[in-house]
């Protein structure tokens, strides 16, 4: 006869949540970030963003109405691909020179991520690797930070409602978490009319990775019911919005139609469903990304998203109810695991992501160190089912597969 489960609510059995930060959605909501900084006495602004962002039309106008409110307002935009440490340097020393008061960190993850991070090393002693989560000999964060605000120009990291920044090493390439409650920005505004622009394959990477986040989070082991509802409600909206905003952004690239905005404004929430949800834990999938990124400087969204079929397929066999109730709530026909497989297939093939490892250029010489850096991921720990070395292999050798040229 099978043991009962023990009861979730058995004495000494204590539970912790979080839940994010003030949210200010809607288009054009944007400009109420004056008011709201001057209201708090804030006038010396730091704004944090990537190179390809402060070179388009609308961070200008951003800019500028910042300043025209009679904001003191210095811009840091030496940010590029994959964050590094010495982008949080330079950030940091450009925050210090200006007596940074408020701190707005504007673009996709990786702007989002090193504003963060370049807000805590302002007045906080040593390296910013002294700050690696699970560092037993972490110094406190005890010191004052600017106040921190959140802007998301892409719907993927959903950084903007995280506590943690993912930088790399800049000659190891190695991916440290800097994770602490008080790098999660006080306010975030989510205006869609900000992320209009998006490339359409920025716009698919980015959002397979919400999707990721999504799916990995309800998957991960552990006790979290709200993370949980969370991801399942995120993976509905991204089911519907994604291909839509697909689309807009292949036939309608930057023009602002309310159907653009409306899909544009709901991916942003989705992406945000996916951060928040995913404080529950994350997976194997995350893990093969992360070394996807590190060894062959993959995008994090592309990597998650090639790695999605084989490392779904894995996590099927442990956790089948799981993938029926994903099933469920996307109403496919059977609602079965295979069901959900299948979906997610036809997906990225609507969103002409690369399909295989191959599409990417990343061939079969490179999985032993792909494994290697895998294998020492903080991510894998909450897959619903143990990770070898072996496993891994496996999984990286499944995403090979051969280029194909698309019609």
């Amino acid at each position: 006869m099978a043991k009962k489960a023990p009861l979730i609510t058995q004495k000494g059995s204590v539970y912790g949540y979080n839940y994010p930060t003030r949210v200010r959605f809607g288009a054009g909501v944007r400009a109420e970030l004056p008011g709201v900084l001057k209201s708090k006495g804030l006038n010396k602004v730091l704004i944090v963003t990537d190179k390809g962002f402060a070179g388009l039309p609308v961070f200008q106008q951003f800019e500028s109405e910042l300043k025209s409110a009679g904001l003191d307002v210095k811009t840091f935009s030496g940010i590029w691909g994959n964050p590094v440490k010495s982008q949080v340097t330079a950030g940091t020393q450009a925050a210090k020179a200006h007596g940074t008061q408020a701190l707005i960190a504007i673009g996709g993850g990786a702007a989002l991520d090193v504003g963060k991070v370049i807000a805590l090393m302002m007045n906080h002693p040593g390296d910013l690797f002294d700050y690696e989560d699970g560092n037993p000999s972490a110094p406190p964060v005890d010191k004052a930070m600017p106040f921190i605000v959140g802007i998301p120009t892409t719907a993927g990291t959903g950084s903007e409602v995280g506590r943690s920044s993912v930088v790399s090493d800049d000659q190891t390439h190695r991916k440290v978490i800097i994770f602490d409650p008080r790098l999660l920005p006080q306010l975030v505004i989510a205006d869609p009319e900000l992320s209009l622009g998006l490339p359409p394959l920025m716009t698919a990477a980015t959002g397979i990775d919400a999707l990721t986040h999504l799916v990995e989070a309800y998957l991960a082991k552990g006790f979290h019911p709200m993370a949980d509802g969370i991801a399942l409600e995120g993976i509905k909206l991204t089911a519907k919005w994604l291909p839509i905003t697909y689309q807009h952004a292949k036939k309608n690239l930057g023009k602002a139609t309310p159907e653009h905005i409306e899909a544009r404004g709901m991916m942003l929430n989705a992406a945000m469903m996916g951060a928040a949800a995913f404080q529950k834990g994350l997976g194997v999938n995350h893990s093969c990304a992360h070394a996807l990124s590190t060894v062959a400087d993959l995008h994090h969204g592309t990597a998650n998203g090639i790695m999605l079929d084989a490392c779904m397929a894995h996590n099927a066999k442990a956790v089948p109810e799981r993938f029926k109730e994903m099933a469920h709530a996307l109403r496919l026909p059977g609602g079965k695991p295979a069901a959900f497989l299948k979906w997610v297939a036809k997906l990225k093939k609507q969103l002409e992501l690369p399909l295989t490892l191959a599409d990417a250029n990343v061939d079969a010489s490179k999985i032993p160190a792909l494994v290697d850096v895998a294998e020492k991921d903080v991510c894998h720990p909450s897959n619903p089912v143990a990770i070898t070395r072996k496993d891994f292999e496996k999984l990286f050798k499944a995403s090979l597969g051969k280029a194909k040229k698309r019609k």
